[in-house]
């Protein structure tokens, strides 16, 4: 996938190496060109020097092509600026922003933009946000059987009931991440776009887990 990220600090070329490392095309944005020295020599995507909210600037960067989007500069208004830019005229849907201020940052996750508040932040709970397939490790047993993963669920489960995850795969749903909240799905939970899906599962399941929830629950039975 082609990910865009908006702000090359610390973390915005921490990110940029990492999903390069895992084999992602990466195109980076910052105002001052001194900041890609951050990237390192090995770096082989794409710098663009402007603001990350600019048409041409967001084109040039391939956004047009792009599965996921990080605005994560040093300015809580440029960042939120950008992803709704993002998501509305480009149509991403792996969008999320950082934003320094915790209370504003809830706002915005209410408003239907994935944020993370600086003290909540690191590049793994990035990851997990723009990363479309599979599934991110948040926690794993002593003996490294049993794995709390969050789990990216296709489309077609977005109006059925959570407990249909339990019925076509050997996972348990632990929680729900809705709008920013966590919460306990019951018998009447359905899951809803822009859901965060978190679930317990055996280690040696996890791949059973993650190619059933990435087709429809028909395809999955």
């Amino acid at each position: 996938m082609h990910v865009v990220i908006m702000g090359c600090g610390r973390v915005g070329s921490s990110l940029a190496n990492e999903l390069e490392a895992s084999g992602h095309s990466v195109a980076i944005i910052d105002q001052s060109n001194e900041a890609f020295r951050r990237l390192g020599p090995n770096f082989k995507g794409i710098t663009v020097t402007g603001v990350g909210f600019d048409g041409d600037i967001l084109r040039e960067a391939g956004i047009e092509r792009a599965q996921a989007f990080a605005a994560v500069s040093n300015g809580d208004n440029s960042n939120i600026l950008a992803a709704r830019v993002v998501r509305e005229t480009y149509g991403v849907q792996n969008v999320v922003a950082r934003i320094y201020d915790p209370g504003r940052a809830e706002i915005y996750q209410r408003l239907g933009i994935p944020t993370v508040a600086t003290v909540l932040w690191t590049s793994e709970q990035i990851m997990r946000r723009i990363l479309p397939d599979g599934s991110r490790s948040e926690w794993r047993d002593a003996s490294g059987t049993i794995a709390l993963c969050e789990m990216h669920i296709d489309s077609s489960w977005f109006g059925r009931p959570a407990s249909l995850i339990e019925n076509v795969t050997p996972a348990r749903v632990a929680f729900i991440t809705r709008l920013g909240e966590g919460q306990v799905p019951d018998a009447h939970t359905v899951l809803q776009d822009g859901d965060l899906v978190h679930v317990m599962v055996l280690e040696k399941d996890i791949s059973i887990v993650e190619s059933a929830l990435a087709h429809s629950p028909e395809v999955a039975k």
